[in-house]
């Protein structure tokens, strides 16, 4: 393929850039000269799911497929909260008190509908011309305008104290990370995302995903 686009089920522990890297490099091997690969959309080195990749002529359009609505599973751990707002930033403990399930219910619809989000400062967002997170790794001070986003929908898959497994659909621009801290913070025992997976893009479905392309090497 040279033009188009290509669905990817991303593995954990590799960057959005890692993956469009190792696609680029099977098609250009395969055409014979270097192909134009993009993506539409970073998902966070330790989230999992469906990235739509654009390559070719098709790349002009990657803001059009950034913009899509996309539904989201994430497991919060509930009674720390780290830095990044994922496994990867330092964590620390907020509050031994478990919330009961209708504290839990009445903090999800909290969040529900139009809402007001601060994206995390470790984030691809570009600051100044330079991204988040290269700031937040300097030391510096980053500040975020807060931004609208909506939540479509958000419901609980499984409550186990301490983990919470929700299900979100979400607009474009929305951070499950910020979600995570911010239902943890209104609990008042503090909250993060350790697990979180990208299931659906507008109509595009992660079950879509091509397997063919091996991303482990």
């Amino acid at each position: 393929m040279t033009d188009g686009i290509i669905l990817i089920d991303k593995p954990a522990n590799m960057t959005s850039f890692g993956v469009v890297a190792r696609v680029r490099r099977v098609l250009s091997q395969a055409a014979g000269k270097k192909v134009k690969v993009g993506h539409t959309g970073t998902l966070d080195p330790f989230a999992t799911g469906l990235m739509i990749l654009v390559i070719g002529a098709e790349c002009k359009n990657a803001g059009s497929y950034s913009k899509l609505d996309k539904v989201y599973e994430a497991t919060i751990r509930l009674g720390q909260v780290s830095t990044t707002g994922d496994p990867e930033g330092e964590v620390r403990d907020v509050s031994p008190d478990i919330p009961t399930r209708e504290a839990i219910d009445e903090a999800i619809g909290a969040f529900t509908g139009e809402i007001t989000q601060i994206p995390p400062i470790f984030s691809a967002i570009k600051v100044g011309g330079v991204r988040a997170y290269k700031l937040a790794h300097q030391g510096k001070t980053v500040e975020i305008p807060a931004r609208q986003v909506t939540v479509h929908s958000l419901e609980v898959v499984d409550y186990a104290y301490p983990y919470l497994q929700i299900k979100t659909h979400v607009s474009s621009g929305t951070y499950v990370r910020t979600l995570a801290a911010d239902i943890g913070k209104r609990l008042g025992v503090g909250g993060y995302c350790t697990q979180l997976r990208r299931t659906r893009i507008a109509d595009w479905d992660v079950n879509q995903a091509d397997q063919s392309y091996d991303l482990t090497k």
